[in-house]
């Protein structure tokens, strides 16, 4: 039997991120151990305060972007498009999805290319998954494929997890890390590493580093569990199936799987230390304006949301995701605020402390 096709897995992967209730069953991002000290002489007004930053060269209202999450499907044009009409009114960064589809047909590109038609001003990178990258022989793929949409970086996902549990997976990953060091040579744009929601260790950072990446995006568990999404596909394919029942039993021991956010971002932002060219973008468990203003102060330089961002998108339309945006920038002004914070460069040297 034929594996089903890119384009319809994708469309399932966003159906089953709305949907169904995939975030982690008992791992949180670890946001809600921690709190800022309360600064009752901020000497400062609250209308002085500033969230503004740079990413990839160009400016943002506040250090947020819309991670990569979809794309290659004929949805996900209506999808992108909206996502980047709110990335270009509120001035955010955007990613698209992993663009491994576009590489094998040419028929939904535009699901790609529409971020940039109508965001033309605001940072912009592709996606590929590690295990593509370990195939390449050169970075001409990977070119056009930031051609396509503009691309500002491209970033390389790193989803071993995903791969390992997903049915039709290629947890092949030999290779990868001589892949990315290839990209940040040949590319003339910069290079992102990802994980998708196990998180990046400090070992791995070390690597990267080491490879010549200068963007680490943490991505920690306690969001959005990817590995709970292929077990949920898993169990529905073993359902049609005779003789597996025991799939969803082994399966099940790696819902959970991954480094929390809090501790995969305090780990990585400590080698800023020996590397302040680094850039180190905090998502996995996103879900207020507090949480970014807590990933700022961990070392963070921007953080990073997706499948909340896209649930608020397909729930209320356009209206209601920019009212979501509104709330989480005044959350995180209210953080900078209370916190004697003018600048992010200021929230940056704030310190947290665990609640009691």
């Amino acid at each position: 039997m034929k594996p089903p096709r890119i384009s319809s897995r994708k469309q399932e992967h966003v159906e089953l991120t709305i949907g169904r209730d995939v975030s982690f069953q008992t791992k949180t991002p670890g946001f809600e151990r921690w709190e800022f000290q309360h600064n009752a002489l901020p000497e400062l007004d609250f209308s002085e305060v500033d969230p503004s930053t740079k990413f990839l060269g160009r400016p943002l209202s506040m250090p947020l972007l819309i991670s990569s999450m979809t794309g290659g499907y004929e949805d996900a044009t209506r999808i992108n498009r909206q996502l980047a009409e709110v990335c270009a009114e509120k001035q955010l960064a955007m990613g698209v999805g992993s663009q491994r589809q576009a590489i094998q047909e040419t028929k939904f590109h535009r699901s790609f290319s529409v971020v940039r038609e109508v965001a033309p001003d605001i940072p912009v990178f592709g996606n590929i998954g590690g295990a593509e990258v370990a195939k390449l022989k050169d970075a001409s793929i990977i070119k056009r494929l930031a051609d396509l949409i503009k691309a500002d970086a491209f970033a390389v996902h790193l989803n071993p997890l995903q791969e390992f549990l997903q049915p039709e997976g290629n947890p092949e990953f030999r290779g990868v890390l001589r892949g990315i060091e290839m990209l940040v040579r040949e590319l003339p744009i910069p290079v992102i590493v990802k994980e998708i929601g196990a998180g990046i260790s400090l070992s791995v950072a070390r690597r990267l580093l080491d490879a010549g990446v200068r963007i680490i995006d943490v991505a920690g568990a306690g969001g959005t569990s990817w590995a709970g999404v292929e077990i949920i596909r898993r169990a529905k394919k073993s359902g049609k199936q005779s003789g597996k029942s025991g799939e969803k039993e082994w399966a099940q021991s790696f819902w959970d799987w991954g480094i929390p956010t809090v501790d995969a971002l305090r780990q990585v932002s400590s080698l800023k230390v020996h590397t302040p060219s680094l850039t180190v973008i905090a998502s996995g468990g996103i879900t207020s304006g507090l949480d970014v203003a807590k990933a700022i102060a961990f070392g963070g330089d921007i953080a990073g949301a997706a499948r909340l961002m896209l649930r608020e998108l397909e729930a209320g339309g356009t209206k209601a995701l920019l009212a979501k945006i509104a709330a989480w920038e005044m959350e995180l002004k209210g953080a900078m605020f209370l916190t004697g914070s003018r600048t992010i460069a200021d929230l940056q040297a704030q310190q947290l402390v665990l609640k009691a």
